[in-house]
């Protein structure tokens, strides 16, 4: 997967990033959350942390959402077990490879 910057450094998806670097969803469930990192390829700048943030942070069950451009990683802390696969697709979604848990 390429990069969704241009070479002159700016956004080639059109779209403007709000720039936070995490997202919490406010949820009460009474199971204990759950801490799982994933190693996601494809990520260069602010911009890739907005995307990946926000696809992730939107999915059911998402407590928040960290995410490491330098690291190559995103934490993702859920309400209970994580959906590795509902992960994997939103990271899709957002033009990256989650390519495992790391």
């Amino acid at each position: 997967m390429g990069s969704c910057c241009t070479p002159g450094h700016g956004c080639s998806t059109g779209t403007e990033s709000a720039g936070g670097t995490a997202v919490a969803v406010a949820e009460t469930i009474a199971v204990a959350d759950t801490t799982t990192a994933y190693a996601v390829s494809g990520m260069t700048c602010g911009h890739c942390r907005t995307a990946i943030t926000g696809a992730v942070g939107a999915l059911p069950g998402v407590v928040s959402v960290d995410v490491d451009v330098a690291g190559g990683l995103v934490t993702v802390t859920t309400g209970g077990a994580s959906d590795d696969a509902a992960i994997a697709a939103a990271v899709e979604d957002a033009g990256y490879e989650l390519t495992g848990r790391a």
